[in-house]
């Protein structure tokens, strides 16, 4: 099929007008050198801003004029903000008076023990993330539809709330519900306010699907968006088959003012918020940018923000950009799914796996809903500890045929057989059985206790 009969069948993104007209552009005039000379306008204002407003980037950027900054490879040359830059120096960071600041999150980051990060915003940045959220969100619902929102909405400014304030925009009805900790509870509220979407935290929605009551949903839910965490694609494989619904990612992290990026109907890479946002891909070592379609960390800089504005932000993320167009036929940038984090890799001899190549096995086994994962020393043999949670209905047996068949799909993983070469390395336990998953929106980790 030509590439232009599929952009007929599937809809080109609304964030692409949505971009559009935030540079001052109408709808179908966008163009990438629209794009990326406004984006160079605006990296030049911020460098402006916050030089004369933070002190932290007053002394970090004090040689830089911003008119020297006349193209993107003069910008690459820019030194990085560092999550620690965040967690140290808040305060000066800040480019507003106190006063102006509409909210603070305080973030700790999971398994991190030191100083939590601040991340400050003032009643015109999180308009901006409510703007987003209203155009990213027509990506998979219209004014028809009501969302069941399963992230924390009861704190003005939270992500819940935002995301309400979006929905209402775009016409759509919200369902404020919070972190699933009850499936079967969530389930029904969701057939009594007929929802028709669900935006919530991966291992949380499997739960649902997985519950007893979880077919109750199927061809009520239309589609799904999962946020905050990891997507494994096995998760999304589950709600597809269980619900017969479309399953969308959304990237974005607190940093980002809460969004960076959603799927198209294409369903490939997300689609940037270019006009608020600039993103790069670098080599996580050298620093360098890379060429378009290579991997490597995901670098942002804030483009119209101005309580807390970040400066080529380190994220930690790793993707790449995806050379080919969308099918959608948008000139917006498309960007692969993250599938893990430079920190999430674990070593073990010389072989190193990730939670989201765990991911991908485990959550294929009915009845698992999440599970926790240790690393540990037992007889001086390194070991792998895999705990599985299942939901508080769950009829699957647990037995040992089962765990050795865990063990098997665990295996088939190079990295995990040729680092726990033995069979007992790998023990697999159901204690989590009676809490089945966690009701925060902390990313899940490997927790290396080798060395304790």
């Amino acid at each position: 099929m030509k590439d232009k009969e599929v952009a007929k069948i599937i809809p080109k993104t609304p964030l692409e007008d949505w971009v559009a007209r935030k540079i001052g552009l109408k709808e179908g005039e966008l163009t990438r050198e629209a794009i990326e000379s406004y984006q160079l306008a605006q990296l030049r204002k911020t460098i402006d801003w916050v030089k004369n407003k933070s002190s932290f980037y007053r002394q970090k950027l004090g040689h830089i004029e911003p008119e020297a900054i006349t193209d993107f490879s003069v910008f690459s040359k820019l030194p990085f903000t560092w999550p620690q830059d965040v967690q140290n120096n808040p305060q000066r960071l800040v480019c507003t008076g106190q006063g102006d600041i509409a909210r603070i999150v305080t973030l700790r980051s999971s398994g991190t023990t030191g100083q939590p990060k601040r991340i400050f915003f003032t009643q015109a940045d999180q308009e901006l993330t409510i703007d987003f959220f209203d155009y990213g969100m027509r990506n998979l619902v219209g004014p028809q539809d009501r969302v069941m929102i399963l992230l924390p909405w009861k704190q003005p400014g939270s992500v819940g709330d935002l995301l309400k304030q979006g929905l209402k925009r775009l016409g759509a009805g919200a369902i404020p519900f919070g972190p699933v900790s009850d499936a079967g509870e969530a389930i029904q509220c969701a057939l009594e306010t007929k929802a028709s979407s669900l935006v919530g935290i991966p291992t949380h929605v499997l739960a649902m699907a997985r519950s007893k009551k979880g077919k109750l949903l199927k061809d009520r839910i239309k589609s799904v968006l999962l946020s905050t965490d990891h997507v494994p694609r096995s998760i999304c494989q589950v709600l597809e088959d269980t619900w017969g619904c479309k399953v969308f990612n959304h990237y974005g992290m607190t940093e980002m003012g809460l969004g960076g990026g959603v799927q198209c109907a294409a369903l490939a890479g997300y689609h940037l918020r270019e006009a608020d946002l600039y993103f790069e891909i670098i080599d996580p070592e050298s620093g360098q940018v890379l060429k378009e379609g290579e991997t490597g960390e995901v670098v942002f800089t804030t483009l119209t923000r101005v309580g807390m504005p970040l400066i080529r932000y380190r994220t930690g993320d790793l993707s790449r950009f995806i050379p080919a167009q969308c099918p959608c036929g948008t000139v917006l940038r498309s960007m692969e799914i993250v599938k893990g984090r430079l920190a999430g890799r674990i070593k073990v001899q010389e072989h190193s796996f990730s939670m989201a190549e765990l991911d991908e096995v485990i959550f294929l086994f009915d009845g698992v809903v999440d599970y926790g994962v240790i690393i540990g020393n037992n007889s001086g043999l390194d070991c792998l500890y895999v705990d599985l949670k299942t939901s508080e209905d769950n009829t699957v047996r647990l037995d040992e045929d089962f765990k050795d068949r865990v063990c098997r799909a665990l295996r088939s993983i190079p990295a995990v057989q040729q680092a726990f070469p033995q069979r007992e390395q790998i023990l697999i336990s159901n204690f989590g059985k009676k809490v089945p998953f966690s009701t925060g929106t902390a990313k899940r980790i490997i927790i290396d206790n080798r060395d304790n």
